[in-house]
């Protein structure tokens, strides 16, 4: 049987914040239908290096990989299969859920994906929103709506910084489900969360 390839490769990656190294010569290989769980104390450098990940930060030495080519030579690719959801949801308060979601999917050019917004709606709990404006919803309700829009974008790679935030018990359990599915089909997650996340062989964790 041939090795399985790896997707998404880090090397050598190294962040500093001032003069203070956060981590350094940090890596890790993910294949299709693997997740990373980042780890550490508050201040470690968690959000750094998924900023890092996402590419939305260079590290100041050392390379992430995305089908074996440095992210910043393939951004349009890259950028294509990615799915960021961070601390700020990048919502516009005043367009109501589903002109949030048209939007995001029109810009990411995934248009065809439209035709599912409805099934997407539902599964996160928010076919009865679909009119409000973003800025009526609880914080909560607004993480379903970003967890709406990673949905229908339909990108390999999710980049999840603290993702059980402000959600309840279903919310979380919702989270748990969307992951074991995205894996199912091959897609892969890197994410940072103090909740033990139920993924099995496929959770490889990354301590800083």
């Amino acid at each position: 049987m041939s090795p399985r390839v790896s997707l998404l490769q880090a090397s050598g990656v190294t962040c500093y914040r001032g003069e203070t190294c956060l981590f350094e010569n940090l890596g890790f290989k993910l294949t299709a239908g693997e997740a990373l769980q980042v780890e550490g104390a508050n201040g470690a450098g968690k959000t750094s290096l998924l900023r890092i990940v996402a590419g939305m930060t260079p590290p100041d030495e050392g390379n992430v990989l995305w089908r074996g080519e440095r992210i910043q030579d393939r951004r349009p690719e890259f950028n294509a299969q990615l799915a960021y959801l961070g601390h700020h949801l990048g919502l516009k308060h005043e367009l109501t859920v589903e002109e949030n979601l048209r939007a995001a999917v029109v810009i990411q050019g995934a248009a065809q994906s439209l035709e599912d917004l409805p099934e997407v709606l539902s599964r996160v709990g928010l076919s009865e929103r679909a009119d409000l404006p973003v800025r009526v919803l609880s914080a909560g309700q607004k993480q379903r709506v970003a967890l709406a829009r990673m949905l229908l974008i339909g990108a390999v790679l999710w980049v999840l910084d603290e993702p059980f935030t402000a959600l309840d018990a279903s919310g979380i359990g919702l989270i748990g489900e969307l992951l074991e599915q995205h894996l199912d089909r091959g897609g892969l997650a890197v994410m940072t969360s103090h909740q033990a996340i139920p993924l099995g062989s496929r959770l490889r964790r990354l301590i800083l």
